[in-house]
């Protein structure tokens, strides 16, 4: 029995070991502290609020008295998360309000956003964070790859059909999460939609890269507006997000403890999104990627304008817009013009 327990010991040690080499130890996350009611009478959007990243980012907002809207795929889901929230997050919390959102459904995401004109008479924040990652092949309910569908696409439309709402509501801001991820991926024109061929891992980077390519491009459209567009990279988060990404049975307890020591936790990874939803200070900020609350600098292929205009103009056509010269972008002086 001794010798059994030293055995387990001696390999669980040596397994430990790998993983803080596969996963090293991040810097402790510092957690913001802001003024009780900074986000009082703002309107927050955070798309995924139900778990993860978006159910605490939700929990802090609500603490700073933002509403928040969670847009959730799944409502049920979503009343649960909310009702945790409210239990563990204190009194004199912000509003809560509920809606159905289904980021692999163009007509879903048309509904949301018809929803939300009509009922909401401002936006201050729209929070891009839903997302899969490395699902087995699949397609959205339009025929996209399902990453490429979710992560991009679906985002991709839901902030156009806001934008005259958040462009009414200036000075506000859109958030995107992304992944540094995106660094093993590229903008794959000839097969974007990947039907020739399916990686998921490729295809989840592709997707990482396509909303940093997305929020450069927004950001220099929406020039002058007061609708700034920020990025991030959250890191190495404990979240349902990797539900897909198949473990050995007998690996699972050490990955789980491996998690616990060199994974960030849900909060830790709402940090950075918090921050650009609220921090005075990236007001006026656009363009940027964060990671752990400070500007990132990304690789020469996430600040590519040519291959950002690009994949704007193919992103336009497949989720039904009309041609890109009819968006409608705001100078300094406040006048609508065509971009070109």
């Amino acid at each position: 029995m001794a010798t059994a327990v030293l055995i387990a010991a001696v390999v669980g040690g040596g397994v430990l070991l790998v993983m803080r080499r596969l996963f090293p130890r991040q810097n402790a996350v510092k957690l913001l502290r802001y003024p009780t009611g900074l986000m009082r009478g703002k309107t927050v959007i955070v798309t995924g609020a139900n778990s993860g990243i978006g159910k605490a980012l939700t929990g802090e907002l609500l603490k700073l008295q933002a509403r928040v809207i969670m847009a959730c795929r799944d409502r049920q889901s979503a009343t649960e998360a909310a009702r945790e929230i409210q239990e563990h997050s204190g009194t004199e919390l912000g509003e809560v309000v509920i809606k159905q959102l289904d980021l692999a459904s163009l007509r879903s995401v048309r509904n949301f956003c018809q929803e939300i004109q009509k009922e909401e008479p401002k936006i201050d924040v729209l929070v891009n964070n839903a997302g899969v990652y490395q699902c087995p092949y699949s397609k959205t309910d339009d025929g996209f790859e399902m990453q490429l569908g979710v992560n991009h696409l679906g985002h991709f439309l839901l902030t156009h059909l806001l934008l005259d709402l958040l462009k009414s509501s200036a000075p506000s801001r859109v958030v995107m999460v992304s992944s540094k991820l995106y660094k093993y991926g590229r903008i794959n024109f000839d097969d974007l939609n990947s039907e020739t061929k399916y990686n998921k891992a490729f295809c989840y980077s592709q997707s990482k890269l396509a909303n940093l390519l997305f929020t450069l491009e927004l950001a220099r459209r929406l020039e002058g507006s007061r609708v700034t567009v920020n990025a991030l990279t959250p890191g190495i988060v404990r979240t349902r997000l990797g539900r897909h990404v198949h473990i050995p049975i007998l690996a699972k307890p050490l990955f789980y403890l491996a998690s616990l020591l060199f994974f960030k936790s849900p909060l830790e990874g709402a940090q950075t999104p918090l921050y650009l939803a609220c921090s005075p200070e990236v007001e006026g900020v656009s363009g940027k990627c964060f990671a752990n609350c400070e500007e990132e600098e990304l690789l020469a292929k996430a600040t590519d304008g040519q291959a950002a205009k690009k994949l704007w103009d193919v992103s336009r056509r497949m989720v039904g817009l009309e041609d890109s010269s009819d968006f409608v972008a705001y100078e300094a002086s406040g006048d609508s013009t065509r971009v070109k």
